[in-house]
């Protein structure tokens, strides 16, 4: 049963929630567990969860679930997820640790695109259900917020090392999203009365002393100028010692960088770099895009006015390495890389691509780079340039001086190959999606 998943729309924003809590289950699991599952089915409505997973996938029902989690369970945990076959994507992941009288659970959803939660009813909604999996449980904390914004204020360490986070959790109000739960013991630490009075387009005291706070109607417009001074003034008021012109400088400047750019990249390398802002935490591409727009690949030099000649006593003996040096290519790759069995520009590209993704240059040892992968990728190369291009080899004793004639410049494939492998910069200053379209440009 295939689910959508989320980087299948990565370049779109997440609505990302993390809840956190427990509860007793003396009178057993399932019955502790149908509050959360009930608001889930009354409010989710167009994100419902489809497929449930555990060992294997099943249309969700209740049923499925349990299912689901028997098949995961262990000693002390169970891990059930749920997710969607249709638009909007949802991943969402129930974790369970089981002790004999009291179940810790943790829900994290991720719902895509985070524009979905524009319609103020949609939000309502999915306020209401984290309402009633909060009046259920003892919660420890829970927020829902746009990923993208959450990462840029450091979520979940603050500015914090990793000890310091672990050692403290969320023992002051470090940061406000759009929805927000705060346990008993924190809101005792703030003030109950100060908590209750923040200003805020929802602050609602729950039955077990825990309190939520909602910061606007509708969860899509957090980076708006009128969201960031609501949450500025909101946050400055739970935390007093805050400067509320400094926190809202910080919460535009996290704006702006989320404002979205426009790719304007090179042509010679825009199929290459068209792919990279994606690898990039949703937070940081952006501006991502705007350094690759800025960017401007060297003019190739790997070529010659002036073809030498041929050197090699057999090169019909030498043609036929250059062979078997593409075949290994082709072997160690064609399941990364499927493509390459097609020998095409676009399998270039996608070489280009699975290069900088694996960042094999400074991963890799460098004997087996130089002596192997380098002179593999130029044998390659120099294929594509002859079957797309109508190219000659030219073979030369020296492998950085054998050539590829096209039309009346020859190419030196195996020079392009060493350089273009020498960092993870240079697979962008020397991309073979771009040797391929200068070359192209002399074909007769």
């Amino acid at each position: 049963m295939k689910v959508l998943e989320l980087r299948e729309v990565a370049s779109e924003d997440i609505l990302r929630l993390s809840f956190e809590g427990a509860f007793g289950h003396q009178d057993g699991l399932e019955r502790a567990l149908e509050p959360f599952l009930l608001a889930l089915e009354s409010y989710a409505f167009d994100w419902m969860p489809e497929v449930v997973e555990g060992k294997r996938r099943h249309k969700y029902s209740r049923a499925a679930f349990w299912k689901a989690f028997a098949e995961e369970r262990d000693e002390s945990s169970a891990v059930v997820g749920l997710y969607r076959a249709n638009r909007p994507s949802l991943d969402m992941t129930f974790h369970f640790f089981l002790e004999p009288s009291e179940c810790s659970l943790h829900i994290w959803v991720a719902v895509q695109p985070h524009s979905f939660f524009g319609p103020a009813e949609r939000c309502q909604n999915f306020v209401q259900m984290i309402r009633a999996w909060a009046s259920s449980c003892s919660v420890v904390n829970a927020m829902a917020h746009s990923m993208a914004d959450r990462q840029l204020a450091d979520y979940p360490n603050f500015g914090r090392d990793d000890e310091a986070t672990r050692r403290d959790g969320f023992d002051k109000v470090y940061e406000l999203f759009w929805l927000n739960v705060f346990g008993p013991k924190l809101v005792e630490s703030v003030g109950r009365e100060r908590m209750l009075s923040t200003p805020a387009h929802l602050v609602e005291e729950l039955p077990n002393g825990s309190v939520l706070l909602v910061l606007r109607p509708t969860a899509a417009d957090f980076a708006s100028e009128e969201a960031r001074v609501a949450q500025a003034r909101a946050h400055v008021h739970l935390r007093p010692d805050l400067d509320f012109d400094t926190v809202l400088r910080t919460l535009r400047e996290r704006s702006a960088a989320l404002v979205p750019v426009e790719p304007r990249f090179h042509p010679d390398v825009a199929p290459f770099l068209s792919r990279l802002p994606d690898e990039f935490a949703i937070s940081e591409r952006q501006r991502k895009i705007a350094e690759l727009n800025a960017f401007r690949p060297p003019v190739p030099e790997e070529w010659l006015p002036v073809g030498l000649p041929a050197d090699v006593e057999n090169p019909e003996r030498v043609l036929e390495s250059y062979g078997d040096l593409s075949e290994g290519l082709v072997a160690a790759l064609h399941t990364k890389v499927p493509s390459i069995f097609d020998a095409t520009p676009e399998s270039l590209t996608d070489l280009d691509f699975y290069f900088w993704r694996e960042n094999f240059p400074e991963r890799y040892k460098r004997e087996l780079i130089d002596e192997h992968t380098a002179p593999a990728l130029g044998a390659f190369l120099g294929g594509v340039l002859v079957r797309r291009l109508g190219g000659t080899w030219v073979p030369r004793q020296k492998l950085e001086e054998s050539q590829v004639r096209v039309g009346n410049r020859v190419w030196l494939p195996f020079l392009r190959a060493r350089r273009y492998m020498q960092s993870r910069q240079s697979l962008l200053d020397y991309s073979l999606t771009q040797f391929f379209k200068e070359a192209e440009r002399y074909r007769p």
